[in-house]
């Protein structure tokens, strides 16, 4: 008995050894004689091959002892790199080679930009590879063959740029992919028979000029079938399938066998685990795909100790689901944890799983980032990086005053956040409570959009979405509030009425009081634009201290923002241009020209537009302050 238990603890010593190198192993083969990691030399090569006229690269670092912390960049439980996606960023130069010592990548999104000269054959290196999206740039070249190692690739997207010479027939060996796209590019030669469930070689003038041959554009057929015709063969057939199948049959059982061990192993170590911490993360109804990217679980008992036993000292922010309270974790971070009242509620529940959904699918550096979430029998928290300087709400209220060009950097990293949310996401995402204080200043007060509790998900097909009216008395669009159908042209009113609380430094409700103007907000805002007033808009704590021409920029900005009809509105892409002083004075002309023909058209007048926006009791609609640090 002796000799079987020493046996045993042998045994486990030896498993427990063998975790360990084969995690020391993982680990240390990322670094190189040096210490170096090589996975941010790889990186930071990559950077120093692409032109980032936008910075959304930044902050790598090539000092950094790993880049999981950079935008763009997604890294595994592991700390691994496994996703690097720069999408619609104006990017170009080349796309280096060292990106074949990524090994662990399973993503790659660089569509819609304009990086230029070869696919590197390195890219064959990276066969943990799933998704790979260069379309729409400027490569040039032949297609590498060695992208036909990447045998676990799904999907594949190298059209729209300027490939050419013949496509490897190599190719047709990748029999994991469900989507081939290589149209519209200068390919040659015969098209070979894909295995991809859709591939598409339209637009190639050498061989798909029309899309007429039936190679070109399709749905292979993936099925397959064994000729068993011949009568000579037919008897030994079928002993070899009665083989199979008595084989199948017992490997099966054997597998069930086991399987039910396991299962019934786990549901014992599940219980035990409830039993001490009732933790459990349940994703129903519709939420079976919800994406929660690279999160980390919190225990409960770990955030009580962050927040001390979430004690009102910490708090630092209240809304309409959560209090919001400062904790410091044990590795020192500094961290916002929001926790959900009634969290296992539905809408509690709703909440929750909206956010992280939301957080998880949008990575931007103006974009709240989500640490973790904590969930339990009657818990929802949401942990978030902790921004020393709060909203922009709270900073407009408090001494000393924000600064002119601060205020201005803050317009735009908030407008770059909700571009990103519109034009480059896929889906896009409506944010639906654009305000002040859900715009969060991290330490060098860089703008962060927050608060996604009442984020909707569009189509870029779809125009709008229709749902019952939620938001804060001040910044709902006049469409929205009459018909509860939301677009991005909703969001756009809301940063135009963001744009005038950190002109004027008050509350849109708060917008005309002095002048006893309440209720004709828009309407007074104009008038004191008309009248070349614009030293009564200006937040009195400024003083003199602002430059005119940038603010009279901003006002029309904000006006092109809060036109009654979005279709009048500009495009979130567009705002970001006139705010860096691109195309501001064509956009403010023609409007004005449209503005002069609808009054000689008799149109109502601004203030029977909006006088029901800015009443308080005309409003039904609920206010909201759900997420994010304040």
């Amino acid at each position: 008995m002796f000799k079987m238990g020493a046996r045993r603890a042998m045994g486990g010593s030896r498993c427990l050894l063998l975790m360990f190198s084969c995690l020391w192993v993982s680990a240390s083969s990322l670094l190189s004689p040096k210490g170096v990691n090589l996975e941010v030399q790889a990186l930071m090569a990559i950077k120093g091959a692409l032109v980032d006229p936008r910075r959304v690269l930044a902050n790598w670092d090539d000092a950094a002892v790993d880049p999981c912390s950079w935008t763009m960049v997604t890294c595994s439980s592991d700390n691994l790199v496994i996703g690097f996606g720069s999408p619609s960023q104006n990017l170009s130069g080349t796309l280096s080679p060292s990106i074949g010592n990524l090994t662990y990548l399973q993503t790659v999104l660089l569509q819609n930009n304009n990086i230029s000269g070869p696919i590197p054959p390195q890219v064959g290196r990276l066969s943990k590879l799933l998704t790979l999206d260069l379309s729409n740039n400027s490569f040039t070249g032949e297609l590498p063959s060695s992208l036909s190692n990447l045998q676990n690739l799904q999907y594949m997207r190298l059209n729209n740029n300027s490939l050419s010479g013949a496509i490897p027939e190599s190719l047709a060996n990748m029999t994991k992919l469900a989507l081939l796209d290589l149209s519209y590019n200068n390919l040659s030669g015969p098209v070979p028979k894909f295995r991809a469930k859709n591939f598409n070689a339209v637009g190639n003038p050498l061989i798909c000029a029309t899309g007429s041959k039936p190679d070109c554009l399709g749905t292979a057929n993936t099925a397959t079938s064994l000729d068993m015709n011949n009568s000579e063969n037919s008897g030994l057939s079928k002993i070899l399938q009665n083989h199979r199948v008595a084989l199948s049959v017992g490997v099966s059982l054997g597998c069930i066998c086991v399987l039910s061990i396991a299962v019934m192993s786990f549901l014992w170590w599940r219980k035990r685990q409830n039993e001490q911490d009732q933790q459990f993360f349940d994703l129903k109804d519709n939420h079976e795909e919800l994406r929660l990217g690279n999160l980390r679980r919190f225990h409960f008992r770990e955030l009580q100790a962050a927040t001390q036993n979430f004690s009102s000292k910490n708090i630092i922010g209240r809304g309409g689901f959560g209090i919001v309270y400062k904790g410091v974790l044990q590795d020192k971070t500094l961290v916002a944890v929001k926790r959900l009242k009634d969290g296992n509620t539905f809408g509690g529940e709703t909440q929750f799983q909206t956010e992280v959904e939301m957080i998880s699918l949008a990575v931007h550096r103006n974009l709240l980032k989500l640490y973790g979430f904590c969930a339990t029998s009657n818990e929802r928290i949401l942990v978030y990086p902790y921004m020393s300087n709060g909203s922009v709400a709270s900073r407009l209220k408090a001494k000393p005053a924000l600064d002119w060009s601060t205020r201005k950097r803050i317009s735009i990293g908030a407008a770059r956040g909700l571009l990103y949310l519109h034009e480059q996401c896929d889906p896009k995402i409506i944010h639906r409570d654009v305000k002040a204080a859900n715009i969060l200043l991290d330490d060098g007060c860089e703008a962060v959009v927050g608060d996604f509790g009442l984020a909707k998900l569009l189509n870029h097909c779809d125009s709008h979405v229709t749902t019952a009216v939620r938001g804060t008395v001040g910044h709902i669009a006049p469409e929205y509030l009459s018909t509860g159908q939301s677009s991005e042209k909703t969001d756009v009113y809301g940063f135009g009425i963001l744009l005038l609380e950190l002109i004027t430094g008050q509350r849109a409700l708060e917008f005309g009081k002095a002048a006893n103007q309440k209720g004709v907000m828009l309407d007074w805002v104009k008038k004191i634009y008309q009248e070349g007033k614009l030293d009564m808009l200006i937040d009195n704590d400024l003083k003199k201290n602002y430059d005119m021409v940038e603010l009279q920029e901003m006002v029309q900005v904000a006006m092109l923002c809060t036109q009654y009809l979005p279709i009048h509105r500009p495009r979130m892409s567009e705002v970001v241009r006139m705010l860096e002083g691109d195309g501001l004075a064509d956009k403010w002309e023609a409007s004005q020209r449209a503005d002069s023909a609808r009054s000689r058209a008799n149109e109502f007048s601004s203030s029977e537009r909006y006088s029901d926006l800015t009443d308080d009791s005309s409003l039904i609609a609920q206010e909201m302050e759900l997420s994010g640090p304040r």
